[in-house]
C-alpha cells in the first residue's frame, strides 16, 4: 500500500533540505539523500514537482526523484 502525504513547503540551505510533510517539519542532510541535490544550484533545487499523491518529489532539471517515505526515514 502506498502512503500519501501532503507536502506544504520545501526549502534548502547549504547542506540540508527542510520540508513540511503532513504538518510536521522534516530536515534532511543533502549528503545523506542526494549527491545531485547537493551539487545543484538554487534554481535547480527550486524547480521541483510533487507527485499528486505526495508519494514522491521530482527535480527534472537534475533528473532526481526521491520518495517522501525515504525522506521521512532519513530525517535528522
Amino acid at each position: 500500500m502506498i502512503t500519501t502525504h501532503i507536502i506544504k513547503d520545501i526549502s534548502f540551505d547549504k547542506d540540508s533540505m527542510s520540508l513540511i510533510i503532513d504538518g510536521k517539519l522534516i530536515k534532511v542532510a543533502l549528503d545523506r539523500i542526494s549527491s545531485k541535490l547537493k551539487a545543484a544550484n538554487d534554481f535547480q533545487r527550486q524547480f521541483f514537482k510533487v507527485s499528486p499523491s505526495g508519494y514522491g518529489i521530482l527535480w527534472p532539471l537534475i533528473d532526481e526523484d526521491l520518495s517522501v517515505e525515504a525522506l521521512i526515514k532519513t530525517a535528522l
